[in-house]
């Protein structure tokens, strides 16, 4: 797999090229962050896009390392998909940067495209490996704690592999890019920052926080169940 990432025409920023990044280490780190991914394709002969939750092995089977999908096999996004291409993106918002002026307002975020061709993954291992990463991609480590998927929930699941090798990665930090003239009038201007934070845990019943949770509330930077 190649280090760095080569842009199509169809991948290439053309708007602030100096925000983005050619390193394939920033792809994953913006996917392995996000929670939810959005899937553009074509259903029905018509475009839409959907939210997803994701998993990435990027050293998977696909050219550039490999993007996992899944739902309903009754989904028809998941039916029509593999053998099209499809779009999936991801930002992250780090902040709201309130400018001098309307039009230098925006927001610092890291955002994520990849276009590929949709496979349908049909090898019982590589399925299984995938709703594992799928589920460790939410809850880190939480598979290590479940049963094993039954017969029927796996026929009621479809999984649908992406290549990498086509994405781009793009960036903004920083504070307002105002003209000196909108700097002299005096407005106030700043950044607000912006952080996913976890919220008190709601048990479906009692007994002890499993240690996998509390790892993930602790990366979100919430209060740590007692007990």
């Amino acid at each position: 797999m190649t280090r760095s990432l080569s842009p199509t025409p169809r991948t290439s920023i053309t708007r602030h090229r100096e925000r983005g990044s050619d390193d394939r280490a920033d792809l994953f780190a913006v996917l392995a962050e996000a929670l939810v991914c959005h899937v553009g394709i074509v259903r029905d002969g018509e475009p839409v896009v959907l939210p997803a939750i994701h998993g990435v092995d990027p050293d998977g089977p696909d050219d550039g390392g490999t993007l996992y999908l899944h739902g309903s096999v009754a989904a028809p996004w998941l039916v029509q998909g593999p053998g099209q291409t499809v779009c999936v993106t991801t930002t992250l918002v780090d902040g709201i940067v309130v400018a001098r002026a309307a039009f230098s307002h925006s927001m610092n975020y890291r955002s994520a495209v990849v276009i590929g061709p949709a496979r349908r993954v049909d090898d019982p291992a590589e399925r299984e490996h995938a709703l594992r990463l799928i589920v460790d991609h939410v809850v880190p480590g939480r598979t290590e704690t479940l049963r094993a998927n039954t017969r029927k929930e796996l026929a009621a699941t479809t999984v649908i592999a992406v290549s990498l090798a086509e994405a781009s990665v793009k960036a903004r930090t920083g504070g307002p890019a105002d003209e000196h003239s909108d700097v002299a009038t005096g407005t106030w201007a700043g950044v607000v920052p912006l952080a996913v934070t976890a919220g008190e845990i709601e048990p479906d019943q009692d007994g002890p926080v499993p240690d996998d949770v509390r790892r993930r509330v602790a990366q979100w930077g919430g209060r740590q169940p007692v007990g």
